[in-house]
């Protein structure tokens, strides 16, 4: 409102009457607009030489809610339990619900979030091998820059027929007084195909689609190895050539069975498959990285 009052100063030194300030203030703020009472009592005010713009200090006993130990107390508590409630911190710090709320809020500046939903929780040994694993990878794109224009990456998911559009696709913009947009539910598509994909920086290397009801297994993956090696030969020849890029995969039964293993070491270069200290501490929980030279894991 304080902008609102300005303007009402500045009319006022130009001479403007209070109805006709009343009315350019409707024009440029709308529903905005302060009310005409209001508009009229800083006329008035500004006629009498005010100057200030701003609301008068209000006298009162000062607050003892927000004090720095209050505040201390509260930051405390938030810090012991992140769970707790806003009305168990106003009773054990000794303050009113509204008091709490404000220095949450505006003192502390904390908000209460909702917890993401991951795959799973992993136990402290999982993210140690985790850590480990990451910090062997930074280290081998430290020595070679290049090393990930050679990784290809394979995955498979479901394709459905359709998808469901969400209520976040179905937002529209509108209008003060216009309802809100409604959407039917719909159900998945009960039409699926599984895809497998392998892809590198470039982009796709191959892809194939399998028969609904299908499933993975380790005879039908080798298949798949099999095309794979034909696709790097024919869009990928350099890497083909050189025999340098590596295949990175999930742990599936089907991708670390030991037909899949000697399968990947015979294609490639026969024999000279180390497994040493540090193929062994590039184990991770979730990847594998199938290199033709060696393996890590």
């Amino acid at each position: 409102m304080k902008d609102q009052r300005i303007c009402i100063k500045f009319c006022v030194k130009n001479g403007f009457k209070g109805a006709e300030i009343f009315w350019m203030l409707q024009t440029a703020y709308g529903d905005a607009v302060m009310s005409r009472r209001r508009v009229f009592e800083w006329y008035k005010r500004f006629k009498e030489d005010r100057e200030e713009p701003a609301d008068n200090e209000r006298s009162g006993r000062p607050s003892t809610s927000t004090t720095p130990e209050k505040v201390d107390k509260v930051l405390e508590l938030v810090r012991e339990d992140r769970r707790i409630t806003v009305r168990e911190v106003a009773e054990e710090a000794g303050i009113s619900f509204g008091s709490t709320q404000s220095i949450m809020k505006d003192i502390l500046g904390v908000r209460r979030l909702n917890a993401v939903l991951v795959p799973k929780d992993m136990t402290f040994d999982q993210k140690n091998s985790r850590k480990e694993t990451a910090s062997l990878n930074l280290e081998a794109t430290t020595d070679d820059p290049e090393l990930l224009k050679r990784v290809i990456t394979g995955d498979e998911t479901w394709i459905y027929g359709f998808d469901s559009e969400t209520t976040q696709q179905a937002s529209e913009w509108r209008f003060k007084n216009e309802p809100k947009p409604k959407k039917a539910r719909k159900a998945p598509s009960k039409v699926k195909v599984m895809l497998t994909v392998f892809f590198d920086y470039q982009g796709i290397v191959h892809h194939e689609f399998q028969q609904q009801g299908f499933t993975i297994t380790c005879d039908s993956n080798l298949g798949v190895l099999r095309r794979l090696r034909e696709a790097i030969r024919q869009k990928r020849p350099e890497l083909w050539r050189s025999k340098s890029w590596i295949l990175h995969h999930d742990n599936a039964p089907a991708h670390t069975a030991l037909k899949i293993s000697k399968f990947l070491q015979d294609h490639w270069r026969k024999g000279n498959v180390p497994q040493g200290e540090r193929e062994k501490k590039c184990a991770s929980e979730n990847d594998k990285l199938m290199e033709p030279p060696s393996v890590s894991r």
